[in-house]
């Protein structure tokens, strides 16, 4: 798939603020707090979009205007130059924010770096756990 850099400027724009449940509407969250996402990165969403197969550019010298300490952004097309859609099942950026918010939690990434904080934290309480199952039994 090529990508023309002078296209990207018509792309649509998604800043991770935009499915951050941990914000605020006012601090910048587009979709509701419920079905957002905690603290997404510009990589997990353009992991996301390739999942979807919907063409992505991430630019991680942008910042969010905003919050200017927030950086990156994904530029997405929704759309191919004869107007059809890349994905069928998503027709809007709202459609594709939520979507995006849904892949999140179940991203690779994620899921690998709780795997160790649970063992690490589970070892502490079972320890103690069977030393009471002992004295029980």
């Amino acid at each position: 798939m090529q990508i023309d850099p002078a296209n990207i400027k018509k792309w649509n724009v998604i800043y991770p603020v935009y499915i951050n449940s941990k914000k605020t509407v006012a601090e910048g969250r587009r979709i509701s707090a419920t079905k957002a996402c905690e603290n997404p990165t510009c990589i997990e969403i353009g992991d996301c979009c390739s999942y979807l197969k919907i063409p992505f550019a991430i630019e991680l010298d942008k910042a969010y205007p905003r919050d200017f300490m927030q950086r990156g952004r994904v530029r997405v097309q929704l759309k191919r130059e004869d107007g059809s859609l890349w994905n069928s099942e998503i027709d809007s950026k709202k459609q594709l924010m939520l979507r995006i918010a849904e892949l999140i939690p179940k991203h690779h990434g994620r899921t690998k770096k709780q795997e160790p904080v649970n063992t690490s934290t589970a070892a502490g309480p079972s320890k103690s756990g069977k030393g009471g199952r002992k004295k029980k039994g």
